[in-house]
Formats: C-alpha cells, structure tokens, sequence
C-alpha cells in the first residue's frame, strides 16, 4: 500500500506539473501574440500621424517657392492639429496604463456632481457622433447621488467607452446613454451602441491592455486598444466596477458602477442590470 501510494502520488504531482507547464506555455504565447501585436499597433499608430505631420508641414516649408492659397495653408495646419492631438492621445494612453500597471497612479478625490461630468461628456462628443452619424440618446435621472472623484479622470472613462462605442457604431446606428441611482446609493451609468458587438472571447481581449479584437476591424477604426482597459482601472480605483455585456452584430453595453457617498458599499454588484442581448 506504501508502494502504491507513492506511485500515485509521483503520477499525480507529475500530471499536475505537465498541466502548470501547459497553461505556462499557453500564457506566453499569448503574452508573445499580444507584444507582436502591440508593436504592429503602436507602429501604425505613431506612424500614421506623424507621417502627416512630417509631410504637410513639408508642404508649409515650401510656401515660398510655391506659394500656397489660404485656404491650403489653413486646411494643411488642421491636418497637423489633429495628427498631433491624435498623437498625443496615443502617448497619454500609454503613459497611463504604465502608471496603472505599477500602482503609483494617484486620483484627486472629492466630492462631485456626476451630472454634469456625465452631460460635459455627451456635449464634447456630440460633434464625433454627429459626423459618425451616430445618433445620441441621453437619459440622465435628476436624482443621481453625489459621490467622490477624480473629475478629470471621471470625464477621461466616459470619454473612453463614448468614442469606442461611436467608433464601432456604423452610420445610422444609436448610442444610448442612461444614468440612475441605484437602491444601495450607487450610480450606474450605462453605454450601450448598436454596433458590432464582441463575442465573450473578444471581450476579454478588449479588455487586455494593448488587445486588439480584430485585426481587420480594429483598421477600420483607429485605436491603440487601451481605452477599456484604462476606464476599467480608473473605475476600480474610484471603488467602482465595469461590466460589458454584447453579441457580435447585436451591439455592446458597458455598465459603470460608481459608488456614491453615502453608499454602504465600496462598490455595487448585483445592480440586475442587462443588455436583451446578454
């Protein structure tokens, strides 16, 4: 009996082993796929915009050999604008989830109204909608609760899952935007597009620093893929959650829980919040 306990306990460390150094090679390859990948994303990313700045502001250089009409000069400075926001976005982006990563991120906590972060949001993203053609649809309570924050870094999560829902919306399509109290003091604020949704397994990687879904889809519309993963840290680090909840081609919902105030909780769950589609 000594014998064969020994044997099976040889046969089952050695079972244990081989399956602790299958999902260790499953993980780094997929730590593998994920910095490829990053690397191809980031090369477009930094690439793109600033090939556009190199170039037009080549153009700018030549104005008086050539000389330009207002209106190309004014149109070729709007182009560098924008390339050199985008690409400041994209560098903000990364610094951010490197800070998070570590843990030295720092949030300025106070008391705030989430209304108003809520509508300045809506408001600054109206014109993206609008040209996306990508109809808007607020429904804010009057009675949400006031709860502690980081304004800036609140406004930076809306401003996140908005310009992923609207990138992801096709023209035609809605973006709904509701915004109550819940019974545990709790504001839940809900995104929810008409896009083209993500299976389970395309969220989790949506939620992966650097994932990107779909190498074609992610080309249709720009992104570094660090909006998700940025709101859901900076949501856990205001005590809150994030839920996401779709089905490819039936749109996507994404469920922000931010404790208020006088919440009993740190965080709510259980708010029986669901998309039909989940």
């Amino acid at each position: 009996m000594t014998e064969y306990s020994s044997l099976l306990s040889d046969a089952v460390l050695r079972h244990r082993a081989r399956i602790a150094e299958h999902s260790a090679r499953i993980e780094a390859e997929l730590a593998s796929k994920v910095k490829s990948e990053f690397i191809a994303n980031m090369s477009h990313e930094l690439k793109t915009p600033l090939n556009t700045v190199i170039g037009f502001s080549k153009l700018l250089t030549q104005h008086q050999e050539r000389r330009l009409p207002d209106k190309e000069i004014v149109e070729y400075a709007t182009l560098i604008h924008d390339a050199a926001g985008h690409l400041l976005s994209v560098i903000n982006d990364i610094l951010d989830i490197s800070k998070l990563q570590s843990g030295k991120y720092v949030i300025d906590s106070r008391e705030i109204d989430i209304e108003n972060i809520l509508r300045d949001c809506l408001e600054e993203f109206r014109h993206t909608a609008d040209a996306a053609q990508v109809t808007f649809a607020p429904e804010i309570a009057a009675d949400l609760p006031p709860i502690r924050g980081d304004a800036t870094k609140l406004k930076q999560i809306f401003g996140n899952i908005l310009s992923n829902a609207i990138k992801f919306t096709p023209s035609r399509g809605t973006v709904t935007v509701k915004a109550l109290r819940t019974a545990n003091e709790c504001a839940a604020i809900v995104v929810r597009d008409s896009g083209v949704g993500m299976s389970l397994e395309e969220i989790k990687v949506a939620m992966t620093p650097f994932g990107q879904v779909d190498g074609g889809r992610s080309r249709w519309r720009e992104g570094a893929g660090l909006g998700l993963p940025i709101a859901k840290a900076l949501v856990e680090l205001h005590g809150g959650t994030v839920e996401i909840h779709s089905q490819q081609n039936e749109g996507t919902e994404v469920v922000v829980t931010l404790p208020g105030r006088d919440s009993p909780t740190a965080s709510a769950i259980g708010l029986g919040i669901r998309s039909p589609a989940a």
